[in-house]
């Protein structure tokens, strides 16, 4: 049976044949490739050494799971701050439209770390190992060498260290630290997730790679409804490069002469000279290599340049301004304006504890000699990073007796404590089987919780 054969390439990292084609961009100094890897390293730094940060005494970032705590610049976030919470989410996600409509993808191609430590960390160490591309497709047609085993022991290495950090923004690197020194039988759950984190980002970066931008990120497909014709792209001047030729400039030619630099350099495999794609990650490569293509044959620089589809089509009010300043963007800006406002007005009126009142474990009260007994338990949430001792009372009407196995209560810092509380009540004080409490816990700096609760007691009093 013949495997059918496409009449063009579907994808840029598929051949008509429908087999797999490695991409390997070539390298082309210019200014931005310079930028994009200072921003590489600073974003990798900051990575690694994020989880050994800390602000106010807590973790700068830790997202604690098993306890549903989760600490972003000294804040932690409890599982009753899940308003505060979606707050972040939909701020997080306002931005992610805004910026896309004002500058286009220039997350995929600056920051995704996707890009960042494929471009920056795993290319450059394949680079190391197995040469230049051409070099490197020759061991693609010659088969498996020392020099890619080598590769990918250096690789495997990597994802390792990365996938430690990654589980360190987890567990803390202290944490972390002691699982270091201890069997991997003894914490065998975390190790699982090392393992599982170490093969993914293995596979991603040695196997899979590009395709993770132009097959799996779903970001890619958004792109045609969070853009608009004043976006940042990049993108290719039809009006002055076409039509293109090979070899010198001739009159009415334009200045592309067809050398596929853009081409080779691109690290999805797309040709930028057929316009805006989904697979175009905007990180400019093909710009570096077009400028220096135009310097040797001493053409005006920019033929593949950032800019908007208005300034490359030429069309009028193609200003920077107008680019920037236009209703969606206003719109996208006021909406992140408040999210953040709001977010940040219910941040600091939060309390510093966070006081819970459960019923008591085993029968709800008791009754002996006309009072009835109930059991309730206060669970207290110490949000800041000192200590605090918090006093119990009741308050009622008439009064009741509060019987606390420790009273005041110390709870430490970003810790919680429950204990038992015995309330004990007249049982003529119950009507209709209830009786209305104040459960009151404050500590000596100011802070004070008034929580109503109902006491439980016999329905008819003998």
């Amino acid at each position: 049976m013949s495997v059918p054969i496409a009449s063009e390439r579907v994808l840029p990292t598929l051949n008509a044949d429908g087999t797999r084609r490695r991409i390997r961009p070539k390298l082309y100094a210019g200014p931005r490739l310079t930028g994009r890897r200072r921003v590489a390293w600073l974003l990798m730094v900051l990575f690694a050494a994020i989880p050994w940060l800390e602000w106010n005494k807590k973790p700068l970032v830790l997202l604690d799971l098993p306890r549903r705590e989760f600490t972003l610049f000294g804040t932690t976030f409890l599982p009753t701050d899940g308003v505060l919470l979606m707050l972040l989410l939909l701020a997080i996600f306002i931005a992610i439209i805004a910026t896309t409509a004002v500058v286009g993808r220039a997350w995929c191609g600056w920051a995704c770390p996707q890009t960042v430590y494929m471009e920056f960390l795993f290319r450059p160490i394949e680079r190391l190992f197995e040469g230049r591309p051409e070099d490197q497709r020759k061991l693609d047609r010659s088969g498996p060498s020392l020099r890619r085993v080598a590769k990918n022991g250096v690789f495997l290495i990597v994802s390792f260290v990365l996938a430690n950090v990654f589980l360190s923004y987890f567990v803390g690197v202290r944490t972390l630290l002691a699982w270091t020194r201890l069997s991997p039988f003894e914490h065998w759950e975390p190790f699982l997730v090392v393992a599982v984190t170490t093969g993914l980002v293995f596979f991603d970066f040695a196997f899979f790679r590009e395709q993770m931008c132009t097959v799996a990120c779903p970001y890619a497909r958004l792109q045609s409804v969070l853009l608009d014709p004043r976006s940042l792209i990049v993108g290719y001047d039809k009006t002055r490069g076409e039509p293109r030729g090979k070899g010198k400039i001739q009159p009415g030619r334009g200045d592309c002469i067809d050398c596929n630099a853009c081409v080779a350099a691109c690290p999805t495999g797309i040709d930028i000279r057929d316009g805006l794609q989904l697979e175009c990650i905007a990180c400019a490569q093909c710009v570096d290599a077009c400028d220096g293509i135009m310097q040797k044959i001493k053409r005006p620089l920019g033929l593949i340049r950032y800019g908007s589809q208005v300034e490359l089509e030429a069309r009028p009010r193609a200003s920077t301004p107008a680019r920037i300043f236009r209703p969606r963007v206003v719109v996208y800006g006021v909406l992140l304006a408040g999210l953040l406002v709001t977010l940040g007005t219910l941040a600091g009126t939060r309390q510093p504890a966070e006081v819970t009142v459960l019923r008591g474990l085993g029968a709800p009260f008791t009754v002996e000699q006309g009072r009835v007994t109930g059991a309730l338990r206060v669970k207290v949430q110490n949000r800041g990073a000192e200590g605090r001792r918090y006093r119990l009372e009741i308050l009622a009407s008439p009064p009741v007796t509060l019987i606390a196995p420790e009273n005041p209560l110390d709870v430490a810092g970003g810790a919680h404590r429950t204990t038992a509380l015995f309330v004990v009540a007249p049982t003529n004080s119950f009507h209709a089987g209830r009786r209305e409490i104040v459960v009151r816990v404050a500590d000596d700096h100011g802070f004070t919780a008034d929580t109503p609760y109902r006491l439980v007691g016999p329905e008819e009093v003998p």
